[in-house]
């Protein structure tokens, strides 16, 4: 098995883990949140993915799907169309309401063009620099675990916060 496997399956496992915190859940549930300083699964849902397509589309040198495919215009979130959520306030992501349609439907699309490019890779493309502003410069291999990691462990919280109001719910 080569690098580029792995972050296929790496990647691959994304995806489910958004469609099981978002699938079923209408837009109140979604946008719920623990307390009112805590991230909903819209926001989590929303914001992995905008780091997905942000970062992922800068290595890969295509537009960002979020614009290129409509995605901001049909989301219609308050936000510049290059916010991603990071460092976003507690007000900020409260803002985040969307339907699981649009959440799912996003993700699919980033998640679809991002395995289409992974597929490119060899392992020699995975030691480009591209990233200079970091001491060492950021490779990219590195930037992609990176955005793995990322999405994996929102993904999680997302289920996390789920199940918490599942649990709230049947009480």
């Amino acid at each position: 098995m080569d690098a580029k496997d792995l972050l296929l399956d790496g990647y691959g496992r994304i995806q489910p883990a958004v469609h099981a915190a978002v699938d079923g859940l209408d837009e109140d549930a979604l946008a719920a949140r623990l307390d009112e300083g805590a991230n909903s699964i819209a926001w989590l849902v929303w914001h992995l993915t905008r780091v997905q397509d942000d970062h992922v589309s800068e290595v890969a040198g295509y537009e960002q799907t979020w614009t290129a495919d409509g995605w901001a215009g049909r989301c219609g979130l308050p936000f510049d169309d290059a916010e991603t959520g990071y460092g976003f306030s507690a007000e900020q992501v409260g803002r985040v309401r969307l339907p699981a349609e649009l959440l799912t439907g996003y993700h699919d699309a980033v998640h679809e063009r991002t395995l289409a490019h992974l597929a490119t890779l060899t392992d020699a493309d995975l030691d480009r620099v591209v990233d200079e502003r970091w001491d060492p410069p950021v490779t990219l291999g590195v930037r992609l675990v990176s955005v793995l990691d990322d999405d994996l462990e929102h993904a999680g919280q997302a289920a996390f916060v789920r199940g918490v109001l599942e649990r709230r719910a049947a009480a």
